[in-house]
């Protein structure tokens, strides 16, 4: 079981690993979710559009572990957006999850064109008032957008979820996230498996005994980050889990900085709608 947890600037924590379940079939999602659970995972990562927060919440009530020491995320998606369509989308998110509340939850994508993320956050707001959701936070957004946020309501996101693997390292991002007490959670953390035959991952997993994989997430932790891998497979979650008995040295973590290429496998934030 993995007890490590990242603090929010509400006073709240968040576990540092966690199971996202993008891609992860409604048929399938409650075994899977459940199956995590049982292992030692206690955030699990979901969203509106994803179409399987009924099998969360059913993963969640039959994993005979405690709904209070399980960390649940979902999020507002793009057609949801604007102050009373948000409120509308978290009762709709809560009645599909079985939950009177979650723990945190997000606005998917900033989608600048529609312009409406402000009206967006400010429903979040509301909710959190309301006990709906306890934390609050944000994905995929960039600096401008962050900024105008707090500007704006003068509430800080506890959390923006980006796309963040080797081959995207997002390095003034997080900075900025450090400087404005945001904690940084990655979303294809392993980057769909493109930095797996690198020389600084293959030289990091022979020293240490571990998969590529392994590696990869261990950078992730050791750069601060909450990092929510997925498998649907009893080994790979396993796997995912196995990551805070080793560390990677200085060294090793200055070689994995050099595979930034800013590629990205996922959309542009400021250009998807």
């Amino acid at each position: 079981m993995s007890n490590h947890r990242l603090r929010l600037n509400d006073g709240y924590s968040i576990p540092q690993l966690g199971l996202g379940i993008w891609q992860v079939p409604a048929a399938t999602t409650a075994d899977t979710v459940s199956a995590a659970l049982r292992m030692g995972y206690r955030l699990v990562d979901g969203a509106a559009i994803y179409g399987n927060e009924e099998g969360q919440g059913e993963g969640i009530r039959n994993s005979g572990i405690p709904q209070d020491d399980i960390f649940v995320t979902t999020k507002i998606w793009n057609n949801d957006q604007g102050y009373e369509s948000t409120l509308r989308a978290v009762d709709a998110s809560l009645d599909r999850l079985g939950m009177a509340s979650v723990d945190l939850c997000l606005i998917h994508w900033p989608s600048p064109a529609q312009d409406r993320y402000l009206d967006s956050w400010r429903a979040l707001i509301r909710a959190r008032e309301a006990g709906k959701v306890r934390s609050i936070g944000v994905s995929n957004f960039m600096p401008s957008h962050l900024e105008r946020l707090v500007e704006e309501t003068g509430v800080v996101p506890v959390l923006n979820q980006i796309e963040l693997n080797p081959r995207l390292q997002q390095a003034e991002l997080r900075a900025l996230h450090d400087r404005m007490g945001i904690v940084t959670q990655s979303w294809t953390p392993l980057g769909q498996g493109r930095s797996f035959d690198a020389a600084p991952v293959q030289a990091a997993a022979a020293r240490t005994g571990k998969t590529p994989a392994q590696v990869i997430l261990r950078w992730h932790v050791q750069l601060g980050a909450s990092v929510i891998p997925r498998s649907t497979r009893a080994a790979g979650l396993a796997e995912n889990l196995d990551i805070f008995g080793f560390a990677l040295t200085a060294e090793e973590m200055a070689a994995m900085a050099t595979l930034d290429e800013g590629v990205r496998c996922g959309p542009d934030p400021i250009t998807f709608a």
